[in-house]
């Protein structure tokens, strides 16, 4: 059985052997200077320390739209603009007066009244990588430190919850800025390594392999326990602890019943997994309702590729009914279970899309604005924060940087966002660096 990782990306931390470490341990005398000991002491001493209590949102759920979804043909219809800039396709009303979304979002119009769209968000990178590190970590990147994700912070400050991992993403890692970055290597998320909405669905390295009983469960964890004991008193080093806590996590997952039935989507209703719909879409977000209703704290799943410089009603009316049909029941479902009020859902994407309408009949890369939208967990229902201006070319009013959103997500959390963490070199750093608290989307 190969040992389950928090964070199964290979651009990532992977466990080097027991073997390995022992010999370089014991060959090199590995350990902590009294110098470098009392500088680290020094270090936490001058933290600017804040106790983690959680807040409103006991869980957060965050879809993320890879590519740049159009802000356009999404959340900002302009229906008065000229037709170069609105495009091709219509809007539709909502349950809020005066607010539209685009034709092909009817069932998220008939929740608007339940959530809030930011159509103000802003950055200025264009760039895919840099607009997505922007929208996981609420930093601009950086040469010399790699942020961690919003997930990982989560996971930092409150741990896994009922055997279950504490930040998990649908159905892999997102992208590598979705990680623990500075933080240890423990606090990245545990990936399911496979579709929800796959036939024959299963969770990579949930069971016991073949061969394997209870008891011989229990001997090896037994085994490792004391090997874990043994290693840990020659060396300090994040790698160690993090491939201890690992094997921890795993075991108690492992063991669970209840934990490794948080993943069995088969056991849902058959009427809900409609209600969601049968396709990615539906199907991963009704994972992570299962998730979050189970005990994790973080679920960052992925939907559909919205890089759309060409023809981009055609890839709209193509990926959004399914996305906008699960968002629907989605909301609908965590309010029905009476969770709503206690787990924040947040849509975001890298940034949005040119005004104009270019050559191709698609839009380019556009981050000076674009939308998010936010539910549930302390959010005001039925609001619409900030504005775009009249062709949808910047804010208008009420600018929302990555910060301010980061900031806000983490208040909800119970997190206060200028708590410092120790980074690689005895360096304090800020969980979020100037974000302002956006207090008109709290209810």
């Amino acid at each position: 059985m190969r040992p389950i990782t928090w964070n199964d990306d290979p651009s990532h931390f992977r466990a080097p052997s027991r073997r390995m470490f022992l010999q370089v341990g014991a060959a090199t005398g590995l350990g902590l200077t009294l110098d470098g000991m009392l500088r680290n002491q020094a270090a936490n001493a001058d933290l600017k320390h804040y106790e983690s209590k959680e807040g409103k949102a006991k869980s957060l759920i965050h879809i993320f739209l890879p590519g740049g979804a159009a802000h356009q043909e999404t959340w900002d219809p302009k229906p008065n603009a000229p037709i170069e800039y609105r495009g091709e396709m219509t809007h539709i009303k909502t349950k809020l007066d005066g607010v539209f979304f685009n034709e092909c979002m009817t069932k998220t119009a008939l929740v608007a009244d339940k959530i809030a769209v930011c159509r103000s968000m802003t950055h200025g990178e264009a760039a895919h990588e840099r607009g997505t590190h922007n929208m996981f970590t609420g930093y601009k990147p950086s040469p010399a430190l790699v942020f961690p994700s919003f997930g990982s912070v989560v996971s930092h400050e409150y741990g896994p919850r009922n055997n279950l991992p504490p930040y998990v993403a649908i159905p892999k890692v997102a992208n590598e800025f979705a990680s623990c970055g500075y933080l240890s290597s423990s606090y990245g998320p545990f990936s399911l390594g496979a579709d929800p909405a796959s036939s024959g669905f299963k969770v990579q390295d949930l069971n016991l392999q073949a061969g394997v009983d209870v008891a011989r469960f229990d001997r090896r964890r037994s085994a490792l326990e004391a090997v874990n004991a043994h290693f840990a008193s020659k060396q300090k080093a994040d790698s160690v602890a993090a491939m201890d806590t690992f094997y921890q996590r795993a075991y108690s997952l492992i063991s669970s019943d209840k934990a490794r039935e948080a993943f069995n989507i088969e056991a849902e209703d058959a009427k809900m997994r409609d209600s969601y719909g049968r396709n990615q879409a539906g199907q991963r977000l009704l994972m992570a309702r299962r998730l979050v209703e189970a005990g994790v704290r973080f679920v960052s799943l992925t939907y559909g590729s919205w890089d759309m410089h060409a023809k981009v009603t055609d890839g709209f009316r193509g990926q959004m009914p399914p996305l906008d049909q699960a968002i629907a029941a989605l909301i609908q479902d965590l309010e029905s279970r009476g969770m709503l009020e206690k787990t924040l859902v947040m849509v975001s994407s890298e940034f949005g899309r040119t005004p104009k309408i270019n050559p191709t009949s698609g839009r380019d890369h556009w981050p000076k604005v674009f939308s998010v939208m936010l539910a549930g967990g302390g959010v005001k229902g039925g609001l619409v924060y900030g504005a775009s201006d009249a062709t949808a070319s910047e804010p208008d009013f009420d600018p929302v940087s990555p910060a301010d959103l980061a900031t806000t997500m983490y208040h909800l959390m119970g997190i206060v966002a200028d708590k410092e963490l120790m980074a690689p070199g005895d360096r304090p750093i800020e969980i979020c660096d100037g974000g302002k608290l956006l207090t008109d989307v709290l209810a």
